[in-house]
């Protein structure tokens, strides 16, 4: 029994460590470009090995899509402590050094990939968003969010994906700016919503009363209102 027990582990070892090697080399190329000879080369065994463990290429990409939509979907755990737009800039840090460091595992999760149009990884895509849906509803503090709050926080998790996929191509804006400017997105949705709804507008006010004039929901104000002729030296 106890060799059994060894023997299992080390199949489960080897699994993870040719997930943690596939997934290393697909956040650098397409997954399409990477092949079955790469793999085993990288992780330092033989191409038949590989299939030992995973019957094709398929299964492995999506092993480890499974392992990146786990990591993508912990980016958004956050602490339930402090002002709800400082709680987004950092989520938005670890959600952006994510895609930056897994640039074409990123693109490939987001659109399948190898696997694209696959249920599987569809649902994995479906998990993530729904795992950073019901964060965010939590640091708002609302246990049965109304369908205006619902379609605000689902349109801005769905914005910071497009956002980071289109940033990929290039990286033209900062990451920084880009990170801040989207926790700005999230406020000028909720505004919006709150100008339609009192239900809205009370969440909204509720939520910038716990907010400092010089955190990020007080510089969107502050932007704004530099746009007025006139509304800066107002505002002194």
């Amino acid at each position: 029994m106890t060799t059994g027990v060894r023997r299992r582990m080390a199949v489960e070892e080897r699994r993870q460590q040719l997930i943690g090697v596939a997934l290393e080399l697909f956040s650098h190329r397409s997954p399409d470009d990477v092949s079955i000879d790469e793999i085993a080369a990288a992780a330092g065994i033989s191409r038949p090995l590989v299939y030992h463990y995973f019957p094709g290429k398929l299964s492995l990409y999506e092993a480890a899509l499974r392992r990146a939509a786990d990591e993508l979907a912990g980016r958004f755990v956050e602490p339930l402590e402090g002002p709800l737009g400082a709680r987004l800039l950092r989520v938005m840090g670890r959600y952006f050094a994510f895609v930056d460091d897994h640039g074409p595992g990123f693109s490939a999760l987001m659109r399948g990939g190898p696997a694209a149009g696959s249920s599987r990884a569809n649902a994995m895509i479906d998990e993530v968003r729904q795992a950073a849906y019901e964060q965010i509803i939590t640091h708002i503090g609302v246990e049965r969010p109304p369908a205006r709050l619902e379609l605000v926080v689902r349109s801005w998790v769905s914005l910071a994906e497009s956002t980071a996929l289109i940033w990929l191509d290039g990286r033209k804006i900062p990451r920084s700016e880009l990170e801040l400017q989207l926790v700005h997105d999230f406020a000028a949705l909720a505004a919006v919503s709150a100008a339609y709804d009192a239900e809205m507008a009370g969440i909204l006010v509720r939520i910038l009363a716990g907010e400092p004039a010089d955190g990020p929901f007080g510089e969107l104000v502050a932007r704004l209102v530099a746009l007025v002729p006139g509304g800066a030296a107002d505002a002194r």
